[in-house]
């Protein structure tokens, strides 16, 4: 008797979910981020959901939360190439930029709308500027 598959998705949310919370709430400590603003950036509502996962940091995560993060950790790796100063690398995100995509306002603001495709925006625009993909 075959054992039965379980789902890929399921089994890599599991095993990516840990790590992918540690690596965010340090990033998100890097960054001085307020409880807010890393709800917005993980795009969850439930103050209970978002300190539990802070708690348990191995729950399993939905893929839009994964996605969200993922984007996350590129824009942080991104700055760490771009910045070396990690201090000039971390502030990065908060001050003001006149490039298109942000419009004066800094990539943060453009990131806390809610929307994956504002993470996603952020990355493309340092994966450009470390020419590569844009």
């Amino acid at each position: 008797m075959q054992a039965r598959a379980v789902p890929a998705t399921a089994v890599d949310r599991r095993g990516l979910s840990g790590p992918a919370l540690r690596a965010f709430f340090r990033i998100a400590a890097l960054w001085g981020l307020s409880v807010d603003e890393q709800m917005a950036l993980l795009g969850v509502t439930a103050r209970s959901t978002f300190f539990k996962w802070k708690k348990d940091p191995n729950a399993v995560l939905p893929k839009d939360t994964l996605e969200r993060i993922s984007y996350i950790l590129g824009i942080y790796k991104a700055l760490q190439i771009l910045l070396p100063d990690e201090k000039a690398a971390d502030e990065w995100v908060m001050r003001p930029n006149t490039a298109h995509s942000f419009g004066g306002r800094s990539p943060l603001d453009r990131m806390l709308s809610g929307q994956v495709a504002d993470l996603f925006v952020v990355r493309q625009y340092l994966d450009a500027q470390r020419g590569g993909w844009a």
